[in-house]
């Protein structure tokens, strides 16, 4: 197909077999993976205080809150589940209607398994944003570059610093709208 990004167009090109577009798909599903799993990496480092130098799990008041221990324990399952949909689809071609369709491309599961690892890995990055905001809230008055100000002013703008224990998931859902409206930075 031929794939006219800044007009959001895509013409097909009369070729029936799209495994050139399922391979593509299989390596973008792989480049996200990666991307999610060095960021839930990112959040364990800032969650664990004996690497980070900040409090454990970055709770106001650690061992009497539990911090953001949870939205890591999410991260890495999602970055988990991440792995196990990289299978490439691109490879399990299986004959079928009497032979008459003899090498499947598999490009539409290939694109379904790529958008599932692309809204966990959104997910994943929504998650580091929240865990840095309030690392950088714990640093004060310490300030660190003016983009990352500029980022965490957004985001503080839909999602408080967190105080005590209560549930992440509407502080991830927040920031993971910023990101699919592509306004966080």
């Amino acid at each position: 197909p031929l794939v006219f990004a800044d007009k959001e167009r895509i013409l097909s090109g009369g070729n029936f077999h799209a495994e050139p577009i399922a391979f593509c798909l299989d390596f973008m599903a792989i480049g996200l993976a990666e991307l999610a799993s060095i960021s839930e990496r990112r959040i364990f480092r800032m969650l664990d205080s004996k690497l980070s130098g900040l409090n454990a799990f970055l709770a106001k008041k650690p061992g009497l809150h539990s911090g953001f221990m949870l939205g890591q324990t999410t991260a890495a399952a999602l970055v988990s589940h991440n792995k196990t949909l990289c299978h490439p689809a691109s490879v399990d071609s299986i004959p079928t209607s009497a032979d008459q369709e003899d090498h499947v491309s598999m490009s539409m599961n290939a694109a379904l398994k790529a958008l599932e690892v692309l809204e966990n890995t959104k997910y994943v990055l929504a998650i580091e944003m929240l865990c840095a905001c309030q690392a950088l809230d714990l640093l004060a008055p310490l300030k660190s570059s003016s983009y990352l100000e500029r980022v965490k002013r957004r985001i503080r703008k839909q999602v408080p610093f967190v105080t005590r224990d209560r549930t992440l998931t509407p502080l991830i859902e927040r920031i993971k709208k910023l990101i699919d409206r592509e306004t966080i930075a």
